[in-house]
């Protein structure tokens, strides 16, 4: 964040309601303005480098690229914009992820209304910006030397489609969200089944649940 300057934030969400909630949130501030605004992964890599913004706010579940994707995309041209991801999903489900891919923070939908300022705030600084529940999970993997789970050995996508079957959802279901092709979800599908070693989908559910990657 540049002295005496608003902080300037550049929003990615492909729901223009939350879009304008998060603009009028940010508007009844002196200190932070949105310049601008994209509704998908490529418009946000985009602005990203036609624009000197300070913070980017990134959905991570986006119809062309999921936001891990444009997350690391984004980090590894224009490292000195804070990216602070906003989700549906809870924080044990993709805060570490996020973080160790470049995140500065992570912020549940649900929370944005009563934390975003100070998110925001606080990501500007160059600082990261972590929940009470991050902090709790990261510390529970300080200084343990454990065998990697199956499900950190899922791509971003694969580990997404593992969270929304789990969740519920079918494999057109999940197209339809991802704005993907229910072949491309099939076969995101049969390779974290194979990576994973379960057979179908009711054993991936049983994984998710136990491993709090899900609520039942």
């Amino acid at each position: 964040m540049k002295n005496n300057n608003k902080i300037k934030v550049i929003v990615v969400d492909d729901h223009a309601i939350l879009r304008a909630g998060i603009n009028q949130i940010l508007a009844a501030t002196d200190d932070v303005e949105v310049i601008a605004e994209a509704q998908n992964g490529a418009e946000a890599i985009k602005l990203s480098r036609q624009l000197d913004a300070d913070v980017m706010l990134l959905d991570i579940s986006m119809p062309d690229r999921s936001g891990m994707e444009v997350l690391k995309y984004i980090k590894s041209e224009n490292s000195h914009i804070a990216v602070l991801m906003l989700s549906t999903y809870m924080e044990d489900q993709y805060a570490v992820r996020a973080l160790k891919s470049g995140a500065s923070g992570y912020l549940c939908k649900q929370k944005a209304s009563s934390d975003l300022l100070n998110a925001i705030r606080t990501v500007a600084k160059g600082k990261k910006f972590i929940t009470p529940e991050v902090a709790e999970i990261l510390a529970d993997q300080v200084g343990m030397e454990k065998p990697q789970s199956p499900h950190e050995t899922l791509s971003d996508r694969e580990f997404q489609t593992m969270v929304m079957i789990s969740s519920g959802l079918s494999v057109g279901e999940i197209a339809d969200q991802l704005s993907l092709s229910v072949k491309t979800v099939s076969m995101y599908r049969t390779r974290l089944l194979e990576k994973m070693h379960l057979r179908h989908n009711a054993e991936l559910t049983h994984y998710a649940i136990k491993n709090n990657l899900v609520y039942n």
